[in-house]
């Protein structure tokens, strides 16, 4: 599959703003034979006095820009072409819960996606009893059955509600309230999985949406989106799950960023030196090139 993608992000700065930088991770990553970013770019309009591309710990591609100063607002707008399969994972290989512990100390690997970094609390992930009792609730024999379980298991017990939540309410409130948007969904799987010793990384990227049968798609009504990589062991290695839809991720969805928690992949991160307040607005297409589209 074929998609273009374009997101564009607005800082409205009720007064006078300048003298910052940010971090952008927007971009699409190429991803072994699965995922593939064709061509792609960000813009950035007011023009910064400093730019540079680099890519950071987990191999999530950075766009790095700093301000003189800031006229009106800030947009930022990423384009991207690529090319998206379903990934095949090698299920009936997953490990045992129970030899879980021995496949992860024979993995010495400390590079971005070693499981090592992925098995402990995180700023975003803190330890929560409620969460680790629901875990065990779910286990089940293998990793992969246990993440798919979970993932069921949360689509039906939480209330998808975009009102309910923003980025900083803390995991234990939406678990407890048992409703939130996609980043809740997926910390609290995150959490659930480390307490059983699963190393669960949080997946930052976008994710294809279909209008109800009979109405006009509507620009700009995509979204990002978040979900779930679980480490199944050695042979089968990391498989991703979609919580907020009971997936196992396919050609939907495609990867912008890997990390501990929504920390590492916020798709801006900085400070703007500024006199009054702020208002952000996003907006996202994901277009489908090669088949009708909906």
């Amino acid at each position: 599959m074929l998609y273009d993608i374009k997101l564009t992000m607005r800082f409205d700065y009720s007064g006078l703003a300048g003298g910052g930088r940010h971090a952008i991770r927007v971009l699409p990553q190429t991803l072994g034979t699965h995922q593939r970013m064709i061509a792609g770019h960000v813009d950035v309009d007011p023009m910064p006095r400093e730019r540079s591309a680099r890519v950071d710990f987990f191999g999530n591609p950075v766009t790095d820009c700093a301000f003189d100063a800031i006229p009106d607002d800030l947009v930022y707008t990423a384009q991207a072409r690529v090319e998206r399969t379903a990934p095949s994972y090698a299920i009936s290989d997953s490990v045992s819960l129970a030899d879980l512990r021995a496949e992860l100390d024979a993995d010495r690997t400390l590079l971005g996606r070693s499981p090592a970094h992925f098995l402990n609390a995180s700023a975003l992930v803190p330890p929560h009893a409620g969460i680790r009792d629901y875990a065990r609730e779910h286990s089940a024999r293998t990793v992969f059955d246990t993440a798919l379980a979970l993932n069921a298991a949360l689509y039906k017990d939480m209330r998808y509600d975009a009102e309910a939540t923003d980025v900083d309410t803390p995991l234990a409130e939406a678990f407890e309230a048992r409703h939130g948007v996609c980043q809740d969904f997926s910390h609290i799987m995150i959490a659930a999985l480390r307490h059983l010793g699963i190393p669960a990384a949080y997946v930052s990227g976008y994710l294809r949406t279909i209008p109800p049968k009979g109405e006009e798609r509507l620009e700009g009504a995509d979204a990002m989106h978040a979900w779930v990589s679980a480490w199944c062991g050695a042979k089968t290695g990391w498989v991703e799950f979609d919580p907020t839809n009971d997936l196992v991720v396919g050609a939907d969805h495609i990867v912008v960023g890997y990390g501990r928690d929504y920390a590492d992949v916020p798709p801006v991160r900085g400070v703007i030196r500024t006199a009054g307040g702020q208002t952000a607005t996003q907006a996202v297409d994901v277009l489908p090139l090669d088949q009708d589209r909906p």
